[in-house]
């Protein structure tokens, strides 16, 4: 089966290499070479980038600190510096942007980029990539990985085969090969439940998914999901680089520096997820359809619940309502957790669904608008429910 899409190849991936551990570096050159990893000092952390020479010794982002060092005895730790990665991060963004209009920023270090308008400015895609790449070294210091091909789904794959400070284009003619060359986990909504399925029917790569009979994979996974993949298995992926990428989700987490286990510990800190989440809705002028939890026992057992509003909010109380529900459906009172999370989704602008003609979060949403705005006067600590004061009442 060949691809359909008719797209030049004008769709750049750039993907900074291990970014935080890198931009650490510039100031740190004395450790180029060595193996590194950036990570909270503490006995729960986890490795958030690590440098290739860690890499090589097995040590993966999201690692537990104490992993990573058993793998590589030598492994260097450096505290996180997120607000300067945030900072990095605008300048790489601003850098991309005086190239063209069409960069879609999927995370704090890489992002897509449509060059097609801009080929008779700066050259072509291949000599854009080089230009991007020279710039980057030269006015932040920092490697990147770029892959070029007509769909946003080859940039990315292309990108990742590239590193570390590669450049890869796979062109029309060759998506399929190159998709097909790929195993199965490689692909854009594969996870481990899904790969594990279709493992079970012995499809191991992108070619075993693409010969799949279509009734077969949907058995599998359904046919909304079967069809999605056996599209993007035969190159078929029309989406287009759009400058302002939306939201799906805003959240937090906490993992404990020791377990907790009292219920009145937990909702504390249930209490202090759903104010921080609802909080960062707010200030985005959004709200949320569903609101989810995510609880992982000191066994590394992990397991989420939502639920989906009639309404959609973005009150504290209300979420702090939902997320205490929700945990209390699990019905794992003293059980040991190491992680708490509440994260909204199903996210839209304020004022896009119609709303009931009377609701009982009217006094929460007054609470809030008060609360945000002293917040805004005074700072973010100015004002919190009683219940997150600690004993010095801070």
């Amino acid at each position: 089966m060949k691809a359909t899409s008719k797209r030049e190849t004008t769709i750049l991936h750039i993907d900074m290499d291990a970014f935080f551990v890198a931009v650490e570096l510039l100031d740190k050159p004395h450790l180029r070479g060595k193996p590194v990893a950036v990570a909270h000092d503490g006995p729960r952390s986890v490795v958030t980038s690590a440098s290739y020479e860690a890499r090589r010794f097995g040590v993966r982002s999201a690692m537990p600190s104490s992993r990573a060092k058993n793998l590589c005895p030598n492994l260097i730790f450096l505290q996180p510096n997120m607000a300067l990665y945030k900072k990095t991060s605008l300048d790489i963004m601003k850098i991309f942007e005086a190239v063209t209009p069409h960069v879609e920023q999927l995370s704090i270090d890489e992002a897509f980029l449509d060059v097609a308008g801009v080929r008779k400015l700066f050259g072509t895609p291949k000599e854009i990539a080089i230009m991007l790449r020279a710039r980057l070294r030269e006015e932040c210091g920092l490697p990147a990985s770029v892959g070029i091909a007509s769909s946003k789904l080859v940039a990315k794959l292309a990108s990742s085969r590239s590193k570390p400070d590669g450049l890869l284009i796979i062109e029309p003619d060759e998506t399929v090969p190159f998709l097909h060359s790929l195993p199965i986990s490689e692909m854009w909504g594969v996870g481990a439940a899904t790969e594990k399925l279709l493992k079970a029917r012995a499809i191991y790569t992108v070619a075993d998914l693409a010969n799949e009979p279509f009734h077969s994979l949907e058995q599998i996974l359904g046919r909304a999901s079967a069809k999605k993949l056996k599209d993007l298995s035969a190159g078929i992926d029309d989406r287009e680089v759009t400058a302002e990428a939306k939201e799906k989700s805003i959240g937090h987490e906490n993992t404990f520096t020791i377990d907790v286990i009292g219920k009145k510990e937990i909702e504390k800190e249930l209490l202090n997820l759903s104010w921080r989440t609802a909080s960062r809705l707010r200030n985005k002028n959004l709200e949320a359809r569903t609101i989810a939890i995510k609880v992982r026992w000191n066994n590394f057992e992990t397991v989420t619940r939502s639920r989906t509003l009639q309404e959609p909010t973005n009150s504290s109380e209300r979420f702090y309502q939902v997320a205490r529900e929700l945990h209390d459906s699990l019905r794992e009172w003293g059980r040991p957790i190491r992680l708490l999370g509440v994260r909204a989704e199903q996210l839209e602008q304020v004022g896009s669904s119609q709303v009931a003609l009377w609701s009982d979060e009217e006094s929460f949403k007054a609470v809030d608008h008060a609360v945000d705005k002293i917040r805004q006067r005074f700072g973010l600590s100015g004002l919190k429910p009683a219940t997150l004061l600690d004993e010095d009442g801070k």
